[in-house]
């Protein structure tokens, strides 16, 4: 209501309007996004693959659109592959390879690179580590070298090593600090037990770690036969199949140990509150053990979990943001490894709201098993996959990436050609199938960090009376409780 009168005309129509909307609700004008462009044909650069007498696979992607080649050597080894009680080993091996060999320090690596017009990078995962960079075309030689000499012989320094685990510890102590952080570790835990799929890197396990122990991680992972090298860029195949030949031909080949790990527990309904006196906020993780990246069925699993919390549709948001306003945002995400992995749905929402959250989210769940999806809520999340594939091949580094991981995982090469076809073939039907296979809303793992004593009544009231509440102080990700002191636990914990 205005707090002038503009003259009696005005007044009238505000009456007016005033009237009609106590007699109907107001009708606010509706925007839709504007619909997808239609899809254009995505070229996919040939490809050659062929692999040395040493056993290292080489691919080479052929692309002239820049003077430049992009390479990474992966290695088939990661968090999996390192001792059980010491996680941690595989990221400082994978940190620590150009930061000195035993003929170049870490400047002398860097001048190089950078003398290359490129750049270099490090990393490692759960199933894997790297090394990957780009240079100018007629630096490729040069490049290879440096990746070469930094997989095979690496200095693993006392002060370089001495300087990595001080940065972990430093790292590790803001995390404990981030309840987002502890609410995903304790996700992992609780969901995969004692598998190296929730392992986490502690400063008890980083402090025992010696460079023993990255010299025997080195040694039996590292090999060319356990190893797969990408080359993408402005080359013939002669010219990059020389290179790779030339920088990786007399690395030795060895023979690479089978590892034999715990399996995963069986999905079952396990509710852990770890308590965070204070928090104004709760952080909430709800999902079960997954499915391997292999399985068959991961395209329409993969996009029944966008619809429930995903690019192009995400019911999550829909029902927490848009019609409750309990969060700022909400997502689910199938995360697949070689022989497992998970589903997850994750939130923040304010203390008092967090029951609300959680039994909403619980219910999605179980809603996507048990009524078929829409089909343009389908399509939402088709036509945000099939539109983002080009970017997924757009540069040659991206390239690289799609090959190898198809690759590592013993999939079809032609699958990634094939994709948008695939995905636009699935259907209602399909989803609704893979959810009541694949979904088990009565064995969810959910994990809570925040103030308990705020919500812990409440949760009884929303339908989750049986749960285990441990101070964050006493957290133990070794002991089967969670809960230092425990049987079973160790000294795995975090202190606050």
């Amino acid at each position: 209501m205005r707090a002038r009168r503009v003259g009696r005309a005005v007044a009238c129509l505000a009456l007016v309007a005033v009237t009609a909307s106590a007699q109907s609700p107001t009708q606010w004008p509706l925007e839709r996004p504007p619909a997808p462009l239609p899809d254009r044909p995505v070229d996919f650069p040939p490809y050659e693959l062929k692999t040395l007498a040493n056993g290292l696979q080489v691919l080479f992607v052929e692309q002239h659109e820049q003077p430049s080649v992009s390479f990474r050597v992966l290695i088939k080894a990661g968090a999996v592959q390192e001792p059980a009680d010491k996680p941690g080993v595989a990221g400082f091996v994978a940190t620590l390879l150009n930061q000195g060999t035993t003929t170049r320090n870490a400047g002398d690596i860097a001048n190089v690179i950078e003398s290359a017009g490129g750049v270099i990078g490090v990393g490692s995962g759960n199933e894997l580590s790297y090394v990957n960079g780009a240079v100018i075309k007629d630096r490729t030689e040069l490049a290879l070298a440096v990746a070469a000499d930094i997989v095979q012989n690496p200095a693993f320094a006392k002060e370089e090593m001495d300087r990595q685990r001080q940065q972990v510890l430093s790292s590790l102590q803001v995390n404990y600090d981030d309840p987002d952080y502890i609410a995903s570790i304790v996700f992992d835990r609780l969901v995969f037990g004692f598998h190296p799929y929730g392992r986490a890197s502690t400063p008890e396990s980083i402090a025992k770690v010696t460079r023993d122990d990255l010299v025997a991680f080195h040694r039996t992972w590292f090999v060319p036969n356990n190893a797969l090298l990408a080359i993408v860029g402005d080359l013939s195949s002669a010219e990059a199949f020389a290179a790779a030949q030339k920088a990786f031909g007399s690395w030795a080949r060895k023979e690479v140990p089978t590892i034999k790990v715990v399996e995963p527990p069986a999905p079952t309904r396990r509710i852990i509150v770890i308590d965070r006196p204070g928090s104004a906020q709760t952080e909430i993780r709800v999902g079960h053990l997954g499915v391997a990246r292999t399985n068959p069925d991961f395209l329409p699993i993969d996009l029944a979990i966008r619809i429930l919390g995903g690019e192009g549709a995400n019911r999550l948001f829909g029902v927490l943001r848009s019609d409750r306003g309990l969060t700022y945002g909400a997502s689910a995400e199938l995360h697949t490894y070689k022989s497992s992995g998970d589903v997850v749905a994750e939130t923040d929402t304010r203390t008092e709201a967090t029951a609300d959250a959680l039994r909403l989210m619980v219910d999605e769940f179980a809603r996507l098993q048990r009524e078929a999806v829409n089909p343009n809520e389908l399509r939402g999340a088709q036509e945000f996959l099939a539109g983002n594939f080009p970017l997924t091949i757009e540069s040659p580094g991206a390239i690289a990436q799609q090959v190898l991981a198809h690759l590592f995982y013993g999939l079809e090469l032609t699958e990634i050609e094939t994709y948008r076809d695939r995905v636009g073939r699935v259907t209602p039907g399909d989803i609704q199938r893979v959810a009541k296979e694949f979904l088990k809303p009565d064995k969810l793992s959910i994990v809570l960090v925040g103030d308990a004593s705020a919500f812990a009544d409440q949760l009884k009231a929303a339908g989750f009376p049986e749960f285990e509440r441990i101070p964050l102080s006493q957290l133990d990700l070794n002991s089967p409780s969670f809960k230092r002191g425990a049987p079973g636990g160790d000294s795995t914990r975090i202190d606050k």
